[in-house]
C-alpha cells in the first residue's frame, strides 16, 4: 500500500513537471533541428541544380553549422538547464 504523505507529488504537479521538461528540452534542441533542416534544404537543392550527389558534404556542413550553433548558443543553453536543475531541486526540497 502506499503511503500519503507531503512527499507524495499531486497529478497536477507530475503534469506540470513532464511539461516543463518537454518545453525545455524543445527549447534546447529546435534551433539545432532548424539549423540543420535549413542547411539540409539549402545544400539539397544546390545538389539537385549541380547534379553533384557527395554525401560527405551534407554532412560536414550540418556538423559545422551545429557546432556554430553551439558555440553562439552555449551560454544561453547552460541558463536554461541551470534554471530547471534548480526549479527541480525547489519542487524536491518541499519549495
Amino acid at each position: 500500500m502506499r503511503r500519503k504523505g507531503p512527499e507524495s507529488m499531486t497529478n497536477a504537479e507530475v503534469i506540470d513537471v513532464v511539461r516543463k521538461t518537454l518545453m525545455t528540452a524543445l527549447q534546447i534542441a529546435l534551433p539545432f533541428l532548424l539549423v540543420s533542416a535549413l542547411i539540409g534544404l539549402v545544400l539539397a537543392i544546390f545538389q539537385a541544380a549541380t547534379q553533384i550527389n557527395e554525401q560527405t558534404l551534407m554532412f560536414v556542413l550540418k556538423l559545422v553549422g551545429i557546432v556554430a550553433m553551439l558555440f553562439i548558443l552555449g551560454s544561453t543553453i547552460l541558463v536554461t538547464l541551470q534554471d530547471f536543475f534548480k526549479d527541480i531541486l525547489r519542487m524536491i526540497a518541499g519549495g
